[in-house]
C-alpha cells in the first residue's frame, strides 16, 4: 500500500526532544521554539515570527490582532480548510465567501473588490498547495480600502511570491506545522508579524493576556494580566522535533520538488490527451510542492479514479467541501457573486501521494496507474 501521507523525521529529533527532557524545560517558548521562530525570521524576512499550537491558533490570534468583531466582515475563498472562516467567526464577524480561479484555486483577486461593503474589515487569501495568490492586485485592494490583509499561508512555507516568501506580504500570515505538511511538529503552526507595533499585542495575547514575555526578557520586574488571551505556546518538546527538519529544510524541498516534477513529466502525457488537468503555477510564483493533484473531467470520474487507485493500494484523496455549502458555511457566513468555478472545480480535483522519503519508483508506480484508469 502506498499512503497518501507519511510525516516529515529526522533523525536528530530524538536527540533534541531528550535535551528537551534533560533540561527539564519541555513548555512553550523554550531553546527549540526560539530556535524554530529566529529560523522562520531569517528565511521569510518577516519582522517577527511566533510558534503556535496550530495553524488555527494562529490565524484566531491574527483575527484577535486585527480587531475584528461582531457584524464585520472578512472576504475569504469558499475552498479552504474550515479554519480560515473558524477563526473570525468565533470573533463574531462574517466570512464573505468569493470565487476562486479554475487554474491555481486561489482566491480569484477580480472578485474581490466587488464583494466589499461598508462592514468588510479585512481580506484572507488562502495561497492553495503553496503556489502563491496574485499578491500584488490584493495589497493594492486592501490599501485602497483601508483593509487589513492576513494571509494562509498553512501550505506554504518556502513558497515565494515574485522573490518575497509567502505570509509576509499581509498585516500577518500564519504557516501550518501539521503531521500533513512539508515539515511538521505533529500539530503547530506559527504567526508571522509584518509591523513591528504588533508584536508586543500579540506577545501579550499568546501569553494568556499577560506581559509574561517581556517579563521573561527583564524589562519588567513582575507580570500581570493586562488583556485579553489565551495559550498559543506549544511544547519546546513539539519544537524540537520541526528544528530538526528546518535544519535540513532545502533538502526536504528539492526532495519534494523532485517528485512533484517527476509526476508532470510523466502526466503531461494524458494532460496533452485533453483527459486531465495537471496544476498551474503561474509566472513569478515559486512553489514547495506541498501536493500534486489532477483534475478529472467530473465528480463521476473522480469518485471512479479514486476507488480504482484505492483498489490497487494506493491512496489518493479529494480535497475540501466548498464552505459556502456546508451547513456552518450556510448560517455563519454568504457567498458574494457567482459560484462558477469553487463548486465544479473542488469536485474534480484528486490528490496523489506526495511525501518526503515517497520514492521515485512509487511514483513512477502510480504514473503508470493514473495511465491505465484513464487508457
Amino acid at each position: 500500500m502506498i499512503n497518501f501521507n507519511v510525516p516529515p523525521y529526522i533523525d536528530t529529533a530524538l536527540d533534541y526532544i531528550k535535551e528537551c527532557v534533560a533540561n527539564q524545560k519541555i513548555c512553550g517558548d523554550g531553546a527549540y521554539t526560539k530556535k524554530c521562530n529566529e529560523w522562520i525570521e531569517k528565511r521569510t524576512g518577516t519582522t517577527k515570527a511566533l510558534l503556535t499550537t496550530s495553524c488555527t491558533h494562529a490565524t484566531e490570534l491574527a483575527a484577535i490582532l486585527s480587531g475584528v468583531g461582531p457584524g464585520d466582515e472578512v472576504i475569504m475563498p469558499s475552498y479552504t480548510f474550515v479554519s480560515t472562516a473558524d477563526a473570525f467567526v468565533l470573533r463574531g464577524a462574517v466570512p464573505v465567501f468569493v470565487d476562486i480561479r479554475p487554474d491555481t484555486m486561489n482566491i480569484d483577486e477580480k472578485k474581490i473588490e466587488a464583494a466589499i461593503t461598508p462592514k468588510t474589515k479585512g481580506i484572507v487569501p488562502v495561497h492553495y498547495a503553496g503556489v502563491a495568490c496574485e499578491m500584488d492586485t490584493i495589497m493594492d485592494i486592501a490599501n485602497r480600502h483601508n483593509l487589513w490583509v492576513i494571509e494562509d499561508a498553512a501550505q506554504g512555507v518556502m513558497s515565494t511570491y515574485k522573490g518575497k516568501a509567502l505570509g509576509t506580504f499581509g498585516n500577518f500570515g500564519a504557516f501550518s506545522f501539521h503531521e500533513t505538511k512539508n515539515y511538521s511538529m505533529g500539530e503547530g503552526g506559527a504567526l508571522l508579524i509584518r509591523d513591528e507595533k504588533d508584536i508586543e499585542n500579540a506577545e501579550i495575547v499568546r501569553e494568556k493576556g499577560t506581559n509574561r514575555s517581556k517579563f521573561y526578557r527583564g524589562q519588567i520586574d513582575k507580570y500581570t494580566w493586562v488583556d485579553q488571551g489565551s495559550s498559543y505556546l506549544p511544547s519546546d518538546m513539539n519544537a524540537a522535533y520541526l528544528y530538526a527538519q528546518l535544519e535540513v529544510a532545502d533538502k526536504i524541498n528539492d526532495a519534494r520538488l523532485k517528485l512533484w516534477n517527476r509526476y508532470y513529466e510523466r502526466l503531461s502525457v494524458l494532460k496533452e490527451a485533453g483527459k486531465i488537468e495537471l496544476p498551474t503555477v503561474p509566472e513569478g510564483c515559486v512553489h514547495n510542492a506541498h501536493m500534486f493533484y489532477i483534475k478529472a473531467a467530473d465528480l463521476e470520474e473522480r469518485t471512479a479514479f479514486i476507488d480504482f487507485m484505492k483498489k490497487n493500494e494506493i491512496l489518493t484523496v479529494f480535497h475540501y467541501i466548498p464552505l459556502h455549502t456546508a451547513p456552518a458555511g450556510v448560517r455563519f457566513g454568504r457567498f458574494d457573486g457567482k459560484d462558477e468555478y469553487t463548486t465544479k472545480e473542488s469536485e474534480r480535483l484528486a490528490r496523489l501521494p506526495l511525501y518526503y522519503g515517497l520514492k521515485e519508483e512509487q511514483v513512477d508506480h502510480i504514473c503508470d496507474k493514473v495511465c491505465e484508469f484513464y487508457k
